[in-house]
């Protein structure tokens, strides 16, 4: 059977055929795509601009803001020309492009905050250390491994769902191009293909998974020692806004890619893909700035410039 698919373009889910709540859609996702790139883009010029945040958990914080930025970009601003344009349709190579960016910027952004996991637990588990173990080079060294990483597992993945043949249907019953959905409308035997998604996903991500609780669970004894309260509070205010961020991204993600294909409606998996698409990149530079003393300084430093320039 030959490898090339008979289907040239894709139709995906949209949340409504009514005009008006095209309009409203359009309208909402606007105004989330807007937040996460103003929240992400601040948190990018606030550590560049601010020396006293050239450091390794603020570095590894420009990255998952610049992967944030990149998932909801390959995602979102398709979905808002469709509702404005009252079109459902995305061509064969343009979904293509989508999965493997998408499935690019969130698997590097899961390694990448499993590495933050570990920058935090050195920080505080083996402060004297810290300097040695976390120097430039190893970090940068850990942050192109991610990188590296995310872009193999998406091209595996990616390649390995194109190799399919569709040829029965066209309707994908998500807001953007997504795997489970379009296994669904493989007319060849796409079993093997599936389970080895499931199969290399689940490894991956349990190693992540495994991996921070452990580390969280020596930061906490360790904060727990910690004689000083506002010691305590300021370990607890770098790792519990991490904690958020990973749960929030690993539950939906698993949730979505590891549940049975045909086990859930349509409006279930498309509010799961909001979950995990949409409302991470969103709330990462919130949880982060709210969270952190030291970013809350550098924004008001950064916008206290901005309003001198305009003088």
């Amino acid at each position: 059977m030959s490898n090339q698919s008979t289907v040239t373009e894709f139709l995906l889910l949209g949340f409504s055929d009514v005009r008006e709540l095209q309009i409203l859609h359009f309208v909402v996702f606007l105004v989330l795509y807007l937040a996460a790139l103003m929240g992400n883009l601040l948190i990018i010029s606030a550590v560049v601009l601010d020396r006293r945040l050239h450091t390794p958990m603020y570095f590894f914080l420009v990255n998952l803001a610049m992967l944030d930025l990149g998932s909801i970009s390959s995602t979102v601003p398709n979905s808002m020309g469709n509702s404005l344009l009252d079109s459902r349709s995305i061509s064969y190579p343009a979904c293509v492009a989508q999965v493997f960016l998408f499935v690019l910027f969130t698997s590097t952004d899961i390694a990448l905050l499993t590495i933050m996991a570990y920058d935090r637990h050195v920080a505080i588990c083996h402060p004297l250390h810290y300097e040695r173990v976390m120097n430039r080079r190893a970090c940068v060294h850990m942050a192109t491994g991610t990188w590296i990483a995310g872009i193999v597992y998406s091209a595996l993945h990616t390649g390995n769902t194109f190799m399919l043949l569709f040829c029965q249907s066209n309707v994908i019953n998500q807001f953007f191009c997504e795997i489970p959905q379009l296994l669904k409308l493989a007319c060849s035997d796409s079993y093997l293909s599936e389970l080895g998604i499931i199969g290399f996903s689940v490894v991956l991500g349990l190693n992540c998974f495994v991996f921070i609780i452990v580390s969280y669970v020596q930061i906490f004894r360790t904060v727990l020692r910690i004689p000083s309260e506002q010691g305590r509070h300021k370990a607890f205010s770098t790792c519990l806004p991490h904690l958020a961020v990973v749960s929030l991204l690993l539950f939906t993600a698993v949730f979505a890619y590891l549940k049975p294909i045909s086990s859930s409606a349509s409006n279930l998996d498309l509010a799961v893909g909001v979950l995990y698409a949409v409302v991470p990149p969103m709330l990462n530079p919130v949880i982060y700035s709210l969270r952190n003393q030291e970013i809350k300084a550098a924004l008001k430093k950064l916008m206290g410039w901005r309003l001198i320039s305009k003088i």
